[in-house]
């Protein structure tokens, strides 16, 4: 009876001994497969900690520690942002305007101008725009000898598109602009034109005599093309600058091998060449007074559309699409 009682007892221990090392286990295999973060925080005072978190957002790192970010302070990475391969959080006090000054004293590279640049708080707002979506012209030919000219069986009509960005400002001004959603609030009607083939043309309904605006003006780009001729022509009209969300890449260089100006460059499909001189009449309040030369080309451009290069990002967002007329001098 004894030596039962013995094996009985030695089967619970050994029972209760598989059953801690699976457990045990568990807990081992549970933890690998978390990643856990050795993180290096630096205070304000030049005070640093080391911690391991699981965490990987900046500001639950901070709240897990109790560490309470005050009004004068900053914070890189962003606060909402998530932690660098660097696995360092550095808070910082917020720079005064006196000290800024200091710092521009101590290094003559670096302007006042410029450092108060850089210390100034970048601000983000939501905004939600309305803005037109041109149509597009569709050309048919007439399946039968038609005379006359071209008709137009149906009348084009912009839609209406309304865009919601995320906008970062930096001393009132835009530097940046992030699309959260796009709704289209009316659809575009293309214009549809009909090709008679054999379209009279008599006197009376001549080709409309065209005037050359660059008889009257002193821009450059116009005294090289004063005797030319233009083109009048309606194209789909866009704008884009430097940055790698309109270019790809960022560095402003164009087709021509020079790097494109504001209030000078176009893009333009292959059937211009580089260095076609185009008068946008929509632009003759600007500083270009609406003259441009092609220098830039675009996967995306076709014959009928114009990219217009501006000097940021905001801007062409704001430009966004319209139908202009252009005058082209080849």
């Amino acid at each position: 009876m004894i030596e039962n009682e013995k094996a009985s007892l030695s089967i619970k221990k050994i029972m209760t001994i598989a059953i801690l090392l699976i457990i045990l286990f568990g807990v081992g295999v549970i933890a690998t497969n978390i990643n856990v973060n050795h993180v290096k925080i630096i205070l304000s005072n030049n005070y640093e900690m080391q911690i391991l978190t699981t965490k990987t957002k900046i500001s639950d790192i901070l709240e897990e520690n109790h560490i309470v970010v005050l009004p004068e302070e900053n914070v890189m990475p962003n606060i909402d942002s998530e932690l660098l391969d660097n696995k360092t959080i550095t808070i910082t006090k917020a720079y005064g305007e006196q000290d800024v000054i200091k710092l521009a004293e101590a290094n003559s590279e670096v302007s006042i101008e410029q450092l108060l640049g850089d210390y100034t708080p970048t601000i983000e707002k939501i905004i939600t725009e309305q803005v037109e979506i041109p149509f597009e012209t569709i050309t048919k030919n007439s399946s039968t000898e038609v005379e006359g000219a071209n008709q137009i069986l149906t009348k084009g009509k912009n839609g209406l598109k309304e865009i919601t960005y995320r906008a970062k400002f930096k001393n009132d001004i835009e530097i940046d602009r992030t699309i959260l959603s796009e709704k289209i609030v009316k659809e575009p009607i293309n214009q549809i034109v009909q090709i008679n083939k054999n379209a009279v043309t008599s006197r009376s309904s001549a080709k409309r005599e065209v005037v050359n605006p660059a008889t009257t003006s002193i821009n450059n780009l116009a005294k090289k093309v004063k005797g030319k001729t233009p083109t009048v022509k309606t194209f789909n009209t866009s704008a884009y600058c430097s940055c790698t969300k309109c270019c790809g890449k960022s560095g402003g260089m164009t087709s021509a091998g020079v790097k494109a100006s504001s209030w000078y460059t176009l893009a333009s499909g292959s059937v211009y060449p580089i260095g076609t001189i185009i008068y946008i009449p929509y632009f003759k309040d600007k500083p270009n007074e609406g003259w441009f030369i092609v220098q830039d080309r675009g996967g995306a451009i076709s014959s009928n559309k114009l990219d217009v290069y501006m000097g940021t990002h905001s801007q062409a967002i704001q430009f966004g699409r319209k139908n202009l007329e252009c005058y082209v001098y080849m």
